[in-house]
């Protein structure tokens, strides 16, 4: 060994434990293959090993990419517009998100595990502890247009003291948003201009899945079956279009569309403050937008199948006045 080398503890080790493996299989006291296994390398760079260990002796041992600056290094530059742009700029951005803004707006290619753990270690965001095994969830449908979800979300969508509604529709099958628009409330009025647009753009799907507010169900009691038989506006008017109701009965049976609205809180009104967007009118093209161009990373999807195109939006055009 060079007296003039140092080396660290854990490196000592590691060429203590590849030393003694090699000289046992020298000594023939186990195969070259077996040598390998226990070392964690193939044959090819098993016999590398040795020829180093021959040639060089200890020293031959040693990482030879100790001291080398890897080719993949980040510029210090780079690495400091980075952080620049997210305290400056995008400071509430989640980490996925800042990660393509990166790239669409800066053209900053770097991969989402180095911008994570860069954020980590300057302390702007906090690690997350690794989450625990999810119960099984619902099979998907397999056509697009057999099943839909809409939903509502109550948020602070401009970034102010206003809480707005966001009514949006998507399918169960691909996770493709169909509707989403921001209203005062979330009502009779709104949810069959909801329903209405989705079946102008897309044709009668098969089924309908929400929640049991009074104006998709009626329930008798608290906690209890909703009444199938009498129908709401919205359900009369699905019902006429042979399009089947099903009523979620808990937060968890509505998973797709909550976790949909993770994802919404989590970028649109970040979106909105970097467009300098302050109105609800201003909003209504803006997100849409977002949409279309992928930034709420929708599932996409060819079939058609499960969607019927001969309808009518005559149960609809009683919608306009109604709440």
């Amino acid at each position: 060994m060079d007296p003039n080398q140092a080396y660290s503890a854990a490196e000592v080790e590691r060429m203590m434990k590849l030393q003694d493996v090699l000289l046992k299989a020298m000594a023939g006291k186990m195969r070259w293959w077996e040598a390998a296994e226990i070392i964690g390398v193939s044959d090819r760079a098993m016999r590398r090993w040795r020829e180093r260990l021959e040639k060089h002796g200890y020293d031959g041992l040693t990482d030879r990419r100790k001291g080398k600056r890897s080719q993949r290094r980040v510029p210090v530059k780079t690495c400091e517009e980075v952080l620049r742009l997210y305290q400056e700029r995008y400071f509430d951005l989640s980490t996925r998100h800042f990660h393509e803004k990166l790239k669409e707006q800066h053209s900053i290619e770097l991969s989402y595990t180095w911008v994570k753990q860069a954020l980590q270690g300057a302390g702007l965001v906090e690690r997350r502890r690794r989450r625990g095994p999810h119960r099984r969830r619902r099979e998907r449908r397999p056509l697009p247009g057999m099943l839909l979800h809409i939903d509502g979300s109550t948020h602070r969508w401009l970034n102010d003291d206003r809480w707005y509604d966001l009514i949006v529709i998507l399918d169960d099958a691909t996770s493709e948003i169909y509707y989403a628009q921001l209203v005062e409330e979330e009502s009779t009025r709104t949810v069959m201009a909801a329903v209405r647009a989705v079946i102008e753009e897309k044709g009668v799907f098969c089924a309908l899945y929400s929640d049991r507010a009074s104006h998709f169900f009626v329930t008798p009691k608290a906690g209890e079956p909703v009444d199938k038989y009498r129908l709401t506006q919205v359900g009369r008017a699905l019902k006429e279009l042979s399009v089947q109701m099903i009523p979620a009965y808990s937060p968890q049976a509505r998973g797709r569309s909550e976790r949909s609205f993770g994802t919404w809180q989590g970028r649109l009104p970040q979106e909105l403050r970097l467009a300098g967007i302050t109105t609800r009118e201003q909003a209504k093209e803006h997100h849409h937008l977002g949409i279309k161009r992928g930034s709420f990373k929708t599932r996409r999807s060819g079939h058609t199948r499960g969607w019927r195109k001969s309808w009518s939006s005559a149960p609809f055009a009683q919608a306009e006045g109604s709440r």
